[in-house]
């Protein structure tokens, strides 16, 4: 392609509304364009980025036997609320957009396709002879993010590769889920990404077990807690760890203090002269379910721990049914206006203990009258600990359960790992913490989908079984992007070769010098008959504006028809590291092709 002939442009300065690196650089180098909030053209650069990103995808999804299918991304109401779903993504989460035909059918825009893929197996799927099966698609999907941010990382529209696997019993499960590890490793590996898999939380999507891929990058949303032994890696919502020792007491009696102005676990342990370690701190939760009801969770944990909230949603959600409910819509601490909708009397903050009385909650239709108390463990095993005293301004110290405060009935895991925890699997190994973007998510669903929608099979016995689920997903736009945010400098993109929309570029300093116009064109026309694919930039710019552009837009190999050709030859010069030579005319194909083809087997 003949950069003249391209609609090409490139941007000085950063987009006022981009936020990091790669966001800033794919709108400079002209990539994409917004459209609207979180909504982007993909310009003809990034769609051959995404074509490479798609092959790859397919090359390594065929290999392992999956189908490639296309999906609806307008999807009836009535499969979401067969899974019980429809509320979950449209008013917990609110992430799916939702529509009325004009037939006042309503219709959501797909975020993921597990209800869609369920019925057509239900419909098709009748006896074990048919499994397993394992179908896939490469598609546009919806999220109506609250807040778009960071360009592709997090639009409103996105490419993305979803699959869906059936299988008569768990371990047919695992064998497909394993091969989906070697696939996802493979793909991120081949696109040329630092990455490493982790354990994760399930979310919305559910399921037993899950690994998330994560492209390793300063700009991550996400943290990942790892062993340097390379025996754990979990996402930090998902990640278990060894608390350091609490140290001992110095209370050995129960006792109230007066504690005025000590609504924080610095002040009081300042004040008291204690460890955080010694203290039982009490947090308040409002949780409301899909059915309305509003649930008041206290929650006691160690004083120098942090309350996980993805831990604890899924320790509410197991808790739905007992309200009456499926889902949780929302979970939040309870500021002072939400308060008022539920407390009978002022609540003591800052001194609350763990057995406050249930009094403090007014009595209303949609309020559950008592508080649900949980305890993480890291409280349970404290002795003589200090906590509130249910009194403004006090504290008791020296209290123990059993005898001055009553034990929680549930004891749960819900505490936050931290860096320099250590690692369950060896206490010598301490937890690490490194930035990473989630490129893709591999899920054991189970039989969630298959029993909520009836989905089933005859086994070899005859009895009718639920279809055992898998899922697959990743993000071909978010990981375009994500190899950006992991490989660029001062001037531009680095893009790998792999995945890079062109291979080389042929740069003509001068096109009014017929001699470097003609060994350009013979160049570029020569490389691309190798299968090099080249772009030419033959526009009526200044040398300098070219070479900017060029290490703007990230093109692994420039070659630069300048004063070299005097002597038979042209500059080279790499793009990653800028390294720089003079190679003979004719042997430019024949390096370039060997250096290309090396760049890539690397990865492979």
């Amino acid at each position: 392609m003949r950069l003249s002939q391209m609609l090409f442009v490139t941007l000085r300065d950063d987009p006022a509304d981009a936020e990091i690196p790669s966001h800033k650089l794919l709108l400079r180098a002209g990539y994409i364009r917004r459209i609207g909030s979180g909504i982007y053209a993909y310009l003809p650069l990034m769609w051959r980025v995404l074509q490479k990103v798609s092959q790859i995808v397919r090359e390594e999804m065929n290999a392992t036997g999956a189908q490639e299918c296309l999906l609806p991304q307008l999807q009836p109401a009535d499969l979401w609320k067969e899974s019980g779903r429809w509320d979950t993504y449209t008013k917990a989460e609110g992430i799916m957009f939702s529509l009325i035909d004009r037939r006042e059918q309503q219709l959501g825009l797909g975020p993921t396709h597990e209800e869609v893929i369920t019925t057509i197996a239900r419909d098709m799927i009748r006896s074990y002879r048919q499994l397993p099966q394992h179908l896939y698609q490469i598609q546009t999907k919806f999220r109506d993010e609250i807040r778009p941010r960071f360009g592709l990382m997090r639009g409103r529209e996105f490419i993305m590769k979803d699959g869906y696997s059936f299988h008569a019993d768990e371990a047919s499960l695992k064998e497909t889920y394993q091969d989906m590890y070697k696939a996802y490793s493979n793909i991120l590996r081949r696109s040329g990404l630092a990455f490493r898999a982790v354990e994760a939380d399930s979310g919305a999507i559910g399921g037993s077990g899950s690994t998330e891929f994560m492209v390793l990058a300063e700009a991550g949303e996400d943290e990942v807690l790892y062993t340097e032994d390379g025996n754990y890696a979990a996402n930090v919502e998902k990640a278990v760890s060894l608390p350091i020792d609490a140290e001992t007491s110095r209370f050995t009696t129960y006792e109230k203090r007066a504690t005025p102005g000590t609504e924080t676990i610095e002040k009081v342990c300042q004040l008291l002269n204690c460890s955080p370690t010694q203290l039982v701190k009490n947090v308040l939760y409002q949780t409301v379910y899909d059915n309305g009801i509003t649930v008041l969770v206290l929650v006691s944990i160690r004083g120098d721990q942090e309350v996980n909230q993805v831990k604890l949603q899924n320790e509410l959600t197991k808790l739905a049914s007992e309200y009456g409910a499926k889902t949780i819509i929302s979970l939040d601490v309870p500021n002072v206006e939400a308060q008022l909708a539920w407390t009978a009397k002022s609540l003591p903050l800052g001194y609350i203990a763990p057995d406050i009385a249930d009094e403090y909650i007014t009595a209303k239709k949609q309020i559950h009258p008592k508080f649900l108390r949980l305890v993480d463990q890291t409280a349970v095993d404290l002795k003589n600990f200090v906590t509130g005293a249910n009194e403004a301004g006090y504290h008791v110290v020296g209290a123990n359960w059993g005898e001055q405060v009553k034990l929680p009935e549930q004891v749960v895991d819900i505490r936050k790992a931290r860096p320099g925890d250590r690692a369950i699997h060896n206490p010598e190994q301490t937890l690490f913490s490194a930035r990473g973007i989630e490129a893709g998510h591999i899920f054991q669903l189970g039989t969630k989908y298959s029993q909520a929608m009836g989905a089933t099979y005859t086994n070899e016995q005859g009895e009718e079984k639920p279809l055992v689920m898998g899922c697959f997903g990743i993000g071909v736009s978010r990981l375009a992007q994500a190899a950006v945010e992991q490989s660029y400098d001062k001037d531009g993109i680095i893009w790998p070769v792999a995945i890079a929309p062109y291979h080389a570029i042929v740069t003509i300093p001068n096109i009014k010098d017929a001699q470097q116009v003609e060994i350009a064109q013979k160049l570029y026309t020569e490389l691309n008959q190798a299968g090099i694919e080249t772009l030419l930039d033959d526009r009526d710019e200044r040398a300098g504006v070219k070479f900017k552009d060029a290490d703007l837009i990230g093109i692994p190999y420039r070659i630069v028809t300048g004063r070299a050709i005097a002597n038979g030859k042209v500059e080279v010069v790499e793009r990653a590291t800028r390294k720089s030579q003079e190679i003979v005319i004719d042997e430019v194909t024949t390096t370039l092709h060997k250096w290309i083809t090396a760049a890539i087997q690397v990865k492979n």
